[in-house]
């Protein structure tokens, strides 16, 4: 039996603030920033979409209770990375700077992704 401090932990192709399509579901062909990531279940949460109704109690914080709209998490594997250069969605490879920093760069284009 594996510790759980043993286990490696999930990586995931796609990080915060990255811009992705939504390949499948009922937000297919939408676009949006990767709002959240949670790699030890594989999925992130994306701006505008899988959105859902929410019942929420009245707090302290929030006064007024009610039904408020959030997005909830979607695999990541339905989505993908869109390449800032071309535009257009790309699967992502890894290269090796001259100063040892590993980066994601597009398969389309070859330009790098992270910022």
């Amino acid at each position: 039996m594996v510790r759980l401090a043993e286990q490696k932990r999930p990586r995931l192709h796609v990080k915060k603030g990255d811009t992705v399509l939504v390949l499948s579901g009922k937000d297919r062909g939408k676009r949006g920033k990767v709002i959240r990531v949670v790699p030890d279940e594989q999925r992130v949460v994306v701006e505008g979409v899988n959105v859902v109704k929410k019942h929420v109690k009245p707090t302290r914080r929030m006064m007024q209770g009610g039904i408020v709209e959030q997005e909830a998490p979607i695999a990541s594997a339905k989505v993908m990375v869109i390449c800032p250069r071309c535009n257009e969605p790309t699967r992502l490879g890894r290269a090796e700077l001259e100063d040892g920093r590993r980066v994601r760069v597009c398969k389309k284009c070859g330009e790098q992704v992270d910022r």
